[in-house]
């Protein structure tokens, strides 16, 4: 009866996450959790040719360039950026690493075409891109949270499974000590 009460003990510990094995002693454990990413994405766009790397981030009316030569990826600096996105033709300012823009207005969902001319030094490109932006679908979706009420039906389950566990292991020990007594 012991040897199955307790190997009963240890399925249910277990299962419950409650195992010694399961649990990080002192200076066993990874610190604080990574912070998770939450809310969506910046809509982006990337412009390429053989020369240069153009990748756009759009912020509302805000568009931040960050441009890199295609044979080695490092920055561009002091280039002429020129964009054209949507029939407007707008310049790029430069600011520390990167460069901006400000749109007249902010992108609406859709396909949007991109145009830049890039002027850095002797050489001068061309590269086109598309920006599409989507409607968030479910912006006003909060994200689920754990209730009371989710928890408790989880413990209600490991009582119930711990109590079928139990059950089965006095009903073995009952088994076996009426078959010990029929052989005596």
């Amino acid at each position: 009866m012991r040897l199955t009460f307790f190997i009963a003990a240890l399925l249910t510990a277990a299962s419950l996450g409650l195992s010694p094995a399961a649990r990080a002693g002192d200076g066993h454990d990874h610190g604080e959790a990574a912070p998770v990413a939450s809310g969506p994405a910046l809509p982006r766009f990337t412009a390429v040719s053989e020369t240069f790397e153009l990748v756009g981030v759009v912020s509302g009316k805000q568009v931040t360039l960050y441009l890199d030569r295609a044979a080695d990826n490092s920055p561009v600096k002091d280039a002429q950026l020129e964009l054209e996105i949507g029939g407007a033709k707008l310049k790029a300012e430069k600011h520390e690493d990167v460069y901006e823009v400000t749109l007249p207005a902010e992108p609406k969902p859709g396909v949007l075409a991109i145009t830049a001319t890039v002027a850095a030094g002797k050489d001068v490109d061309l590269l086109a891109g598309e920006l599409d932006i989507h409607e968030e679908a479910h912006a006003d979706e909060a994200a689920h949270v754990h209730g009371w009420r989710e928890y408790a039906g989880w413990a209600a389950g490991a009582i119930a499974a711990l109590a079928v566990l139990i059950l089965v292991g006095r009903r073995m020990a009952a088994t076996r000590q009426a078959r010990a007594g029929a052989a005596a």
